[in-house]
């Protein structure tokens, strides 16, 4: 699912002060914000909306199709169970730091419910000139601009990176999805390249992998059988063996989840792998106009 102007919008958090924060980024820059959640001030009204003691009764009340978690870890849970059974489509995690076994009750309850999750520890979804849930710089002109190329990042500053060098290359962004950088995330780089695949908006796809984990191995699958191109980058080329980097999947146990068998399998799909992020949009023109020949 990409994030659509029309799409409905709740806000879990919706009060504290980075869901305040980014709740108006988010309606300025044109996200269809209908509701908040905030026990303690439920009935009250916050940006211009009224604010709900859970998601279940904001449901009640406004269609909502996405929601968005400005909710600390140990709280997460609980919300985002409440989402999946107030019927959302889609919810957004910015959590980080869940304990793991309230993170697979999240996507038990997530798939008894029908809803996909992005993340936990994603920056969010961008359709630039449309709308952004999370917290991407989607209202920065130099950073998104409307276009063809989709933007797949387990980290959002890699991403934000990488949508940087493709507009002042001149390419825009069709959709950027921060899938996240958690051991268990509900979506992953191989389904967002799906979705990205299937967008008839989208031309050619851009995805920013890293160490650890089997994300890029199992996208590199899927991407072997794509027509639209795909350009890839990896981050973690120069970190020292068996060391832990950044992310939470970011592990690396012998060669399994390394730099050179991330590359290997990308390379043998047929993506052009970068050696640095200001490459990408080289090989994306050269990938775009081979194809075209």
């Amino acid at each position: 699912m990409i994030v659509r102007r029309e799409h409905k919008v709740l806000v879990q958090g919706i009060t504290g002060k980075q869901g305040t924060f980014w709740t108006k980024a988010m309606q300025d820059y044109g996200t269809s914000v209908v509701a908040g959640v905030n026990p303690r001030k439920a009935g009250t009204e916050h940006l211009g909306v009224p604010v709900y003691a859970c998601a279940v009764d904001a449901a009640r009340d406004s269609r909502i199709d996405v929601s968005v978690m400005f909710i600390p870890p140990m709280a997460a849970k609980a919300a985002a169970i409440d989402a999946c059974e107030a019927g959302v489509k889609l919810l957004v995690c910015l959590t980080e730091h869940i304990p793991a076994h309230d993170v697979m009750e999240m996507h038990a309850a997530a798939a008894a419910n029908g809803v996909r999750i992005v993340g936990p520890n994603t920056a969010g979804l961008v359709t630039p000139g449309e709308c952004f849930v999370g917290i991407m710089p989607a209202f920065n002109a130099n950073v998104f601009r409307p276009g063809e190329i989709g933007v797949i990042s387990r980290s959002g500053s890699l991403g934000t990176l990488v949508s940087l060098n493709l507009t002042q290359s001149g390419f825009g962004q069709s959709a950027f999805y921060g899938v996240g950088g958690d051991p268990m995330i509900g979506t992953t780089s191989r389904d967002a390249l799906e979705i990205l695949d299937a967008d008839a908006g989208t031309k050619a796809v851009v995805l920013c992998g890293e160490i650890g984990g089997s994300a890029e191995e199992s996208a590199a699958e899927y991407a072997a059988g794509m027509s639209k191109p795909v350009v890839a980058f990896i981050a973690g080329r120069a970190s020292p063996p068996g060391k832990k980097m950044g992310h939470a999947g970011a592990i690396v146990s012998g060669s399994s989840g390394g730099y050179d068998a991330k590359r290997a399998a990308l390379e043998a799909a047929g993506v052009a792998v970068a050696d640095v992020p200001s490459q990408i949009p080289v090989l994306l023109k050269e990938s775009l106009d081979s194809k075209a020949a």
